[in-house]
């Protein structure tokens, strides 16, 4: 069957085109540094979203018209497995992703879970073969079903856990049979609500023995996909322990797990905790951790997960400039973690929507390219820190000073020093060249 008659394949047509259903700036074949659109950008499509959003919100009821639905749970999950390939191949999107929960219904049994999970990834490994699209990375969902009302590795109900535990090996067996380059671990519900009844040192402990049964069951099957943290603040739980990408690198070292373990960051966490993305993608790629990345964008006048399409190209470019200084994010890739606003609910609104953010996340591609080619910002870098490059500098950062001879030096040097002003609003009004 197909589900969308009236999309054909989406084409790139340049910056010209008048088409809706077009890439105007996304040409997969484009080379940029080296490599082509499609290597640098790896994008990916996010199956909840993308397949079960339906629309609703807290005051209002589901609005979106998909053609999917069957007779039982079961059938309306076969049925989304060939829509989302025909979706995914009409875009031309190399990967995707998925929650455990997203595919299959759960039933009223663990058993009857799993089974679930058996049959329908034997059709997606199906359509994976006849596609060639890939598996970026799957996670398992512990954190919508109310047994997890206290969390899952962080629980104070220890079959809570022992459940999490085995939704997780479940997770990394579908991840070894669909070939997963990825695997990764949300805490949905993993902080507190008052510190009054909580154990915060036993419930951290346990979520770092749940991340190292996790290693050890990998190496046991062999199977061994990047892991990946995804820190996000505040919400559903008032006290997150993956705030953000520095809490989270706090935990990840503290538990001695940085060399299984990166970050999967995203735009719309990113603005909950109060930083911009990219700031949140320059904490991970100074320590080794930027792993992948989740491509949305929040309404700054909203407190909550909006996760819109990202189409604001100025964050976009800033996005990608840190990405190619990382040398790329492979394994990790750009995953559209986005859904439709509520009054886009048309099936073709599922096309428009992704079309718009491959183009953004292009924009930026080659903005970003733009300014690493003029040497644009590293060159300011270079001018802003030059009394690093000699003098007491330079023997500061060769590690021959101590406190003594500096302050033997400053008595000498006295208290008239000269700082240069950053220029930085002509410096942001440059930048905006490269946007155009």
């Amino acid at each position: 069957m197909v589900y969308f008659p009236n999309v054909e394949k989406i084409q790139y047509e340049g910056v010209d085109s008048q088409n809706p259903f077009a890439f105007r700036h996304y040409n997969p074949e484009e080379v940029i540094e080296g490599k082509t659109m499609k290597e640098h950008l790896r994008f990916a499509i996010a199956y909840w979203h993308t397949m079960t959003q339906d629309g609703s919100d807290p005051f209002g009821n589901p609005t979106n018209q998909r053609p999917w639905f069957g007779e039982t749970p079961l059938e309306t999950a076969k049925n989304r497995v060939e829509a989302f390939f025909e979706i995914l191949v009409k875009l031309d999107a190399p990967y995707f992703c998925f929650h455990d929960i997203d595919i299959a219904p759960e039933g009223d049994t663990l058993e009857e879970f799993f089974s679930n999970l058996d049959i329908i990834t034997d059709l997606i490994k199906e359509k994976m073969a006849e596609t060639g699209i890939k598996l970026l990375w799957n996670t398992a969902n512990l954190f919508s079903n109310p047994r997890f009302v206290n969390g899952a590795g962080s629980s104070n109900n220890a079959d809570v856990f022992a459940y999490s535990a085995a939704q997780i090996k479940k997770g990394l067996d579908i991840s070894k049979k669909l070939g997963g380059e990825n695997y990764v671990f949300w805490g949905g519900r993993e902080g507190y609500e008052s510190l009054l009844n909580t154990d915060m040192a036993l419930e951290q402990d346990n979520i770092a023995r749940l991340f190292k049964m996790a290693i050890a069951y990998g190496e046991k099957i062999g199977h061994k996909p990047q892991f990946l943290i995804e820190p996000k603040p505040k919400e559903p739980t008032k006290h997150q322990y993956d705030f953000d990408a520095a809490t989270t690198l706090a935990f990840i070292l503290k538990y001695n797990l940085q060399d299984d373990f990166k970050l999967n960051l995203e735009g719309n966490h990113a603005t909950l905790a109060g930083h911009t993305f990219e700031h949140e993608l320059t904490v991970a790629r100074i320590n080794d951790a930027l792993g992948s990345i989740d491509a949305n964008q929040g309404d700054v006048l909203l407190g909550w997960d909006t996760d819109e399409f990202p189409t604001n190209v100025f964050d976009t470019t800033l996005v990608m400039i840190e990405i190619l200084e990382n040398n790329g994010i492979a394994p990790g890739g750009i995953n559209f973690d986005s859904k439709v606003r509520r009054s886009s609910f048309a099936p073709e609104d599922l096309f428009l929507a992704h079309i718009a953010g491959f183009d953004t996340y292009a924009r930026g591609l080659k903005g970003a390219a733009a300014i690493r080619a003029d040497k644009f910002l590293s060159d300011l870098k270079a001018k802003r820190y030059a009394s690093y490059e000699t003098g007491i500098g330079a023997n500061i950062m060769a590690d021959k000073e101590d406190l003594e001879s500096l302050t033997e030096y400053s008595l000498k040097n006295g208290a008239a020093i000269t700082n240069e002003s950053s220029h930085i609003e002509l410096v942001k009004s440059h930048l905006n060249d490269y946007l155009v």
